[in-house]
């Protein structure tokens, strides 16, 4: 079925204005709200309330008492709308990524310990029953190299999966540290996988070159490689 842009437009156009976004959030909070109950939240006159809640029409509905609810269309509008400023909001950050701080080495340590401490508990609830044959017995199946392996590559998987999804772990939202893409681009998975790979297998080497590149925004010589940084969202 083919779209009327026309419609569109005018659907963009109507939810374009501040005062009846407003008005339809008011309405999703409370559920009803009375012509006077929403004068009074928004502090507006009357002839002005009456225009805006004409335009919403269609996004609104009466109740037999003669209050206000959003319709089947005012709800789908509300999703429409918090998608929208969600994607503003990412499209700021990225958008104008080194407008904002850079998140410092401490930073970014204290965001990695929570993490690591996250992926150990992992590797500790996986090999729980050779942990307590080891107890039991005094048997332990797994030698400490694959456990160290083991919990290596969880800390890869997760942070790649979290970072790729979202530019977050746990420990950087935690922190609001957030990873951005040097050229303002969107994060991939890729590039979270490349990046990654350098903090869980070869930390070491990773930050040595880092520091020796002299470059506040590559830390780690896998955020060059990878043409990632992280961001201070908490200045």
């Amino acid at each position: 079925m083919a779209v009327n842009q026309e419609d569109v437009s005018r659907i963009l156009l109507i939810l374009s204005h501040t005062l009846r976004r407003e008005i339809l959030f008011n309405l999703s909070e409370k559920g009803e709200c009375s012509f006077t109950d929403l004068m009074n939240a928004l502090n507006i006159d009357t002839g002005k309330l009456s225009f805006h809640i004409r335009s919403l029409g269609a996004f609104l509905e009466q109740t037999p008492t003669g209050k206000y609810r959003l319709s089947k269309v005012g709800e789908n509008a509300i999703r429409l709308i918090k998608d929208l400023e969600a994607w503003a909001v990412e499209a700021e950050v990225v958008g104008r990524p080194f407008t904002l701080p850079l998140a410092t080495l401490k930073r970014r340590a204290l965001a990695f310990l929570i993490d690591f401490s996250m992926t150990i508990a992992i590797t500790v609830l996986i090999t729980l029953p050779d942990t307590l044959s080891l107890l039991a017995v005094g048997v332990f199946r797994l030698d400490i190299t694959t456990i160290v392996f083991l919990t290596l590559a969880f800390l890869w998987g997760y942070s790649t999966l979290l970072e790729g999804f979202a530019g977050q772990t746990l420990g950087k939202r935690i922190l609001g540290l957030k990873v951005v893409r040097t050229d303002g681009k969107r994060l991939f998975y890729d590039h979270a996988a490349v990046r990654n790979f350098g903090k869980a297998f070869l930390l070491p080497f990773d930050l040595l070159i880092g520091l020796r590149l002299k470059d506040e925004r590559f830390i780690r010589y896998f955020d060059k490689f990878a043409g990632t940084t992280v961001i201070d969202l908490r200045p």
